[in-house]
């Protein structure tokens, strides 16, 4: 099962994740690296996270035929730009979770509704194309715009909140 490009709506489209996009991805975490970091906990600072972020790039590029993980570049429909990454990854917390979601919103891009779109296109595709997956979603507790999205998600897609938090190092 390959990652296919999705079109999400007039204003923003998904695409392969591909290391081409890795200075507008590097500009955005200049940008806001403290929400880079919520979204990648693993990221370190400053240059180290810029090399961090250039192999995710090339591994996630390396991995899109694989369909253990499917990770997209958020594009805009208007400019072509940088808009974020959103994905399904296999950094499980639970052993019967097929994938994790996370995904990364730049920040002039955010409260436009584009996180619940993407995950809305992502998980119509990913039901058309599986029988069944059961994916998570981890969020810190003190992310109270990312556990807003999560709950939304939750209820849009009959899912189910698992309290506690299991960090990730």
């Amino acid at each position: 099962m390959n990652t296919p490009e999705l079109e999400i709506d007039d204003q923003v489209i998904l695409r392969p994740v591909n290391r081409r996009v890795l200075p507008e991805v590097t500009e955005a975490y200049r940008e806001d690296p403290e929400s880079a970091r919520a979204a990648l906990p693993w990221l370190k600072e400053g240059e180290e996270a810029r090399r961090q972020i250039a192999d995710l790039m090339f591994e996630l590029e390396m991995q899109k035929e694989n369909k253990a993980i499917h990770f997209w570049v958020i594009h805009s429909t208007l400019d072509n730009s940088f808009v974020g990454l959103i994905g399904l990854g296999d950094e499980l917390q639970l052993a019967a979770s097929a994938y994790n979601l996370g995904y990364w919103v730049r920040t002039s891009w955010r409260k436009q509704g584009i996180a619940n779109r993407c995950v809305d296109a992502i998980f119509a595709w990913l039901s058309e194309n599986t029988v069944q997956s059961l994916v998570e979603i981890t969020v810190h507790p003190h992310n109270e715009a990312g556990l807003g999205a999560c709950k939304s998600i939750v209820e849009r897609w009959g899912g189910m909140a698992i309290e506690g938090y299991v960090g990730i190092e």
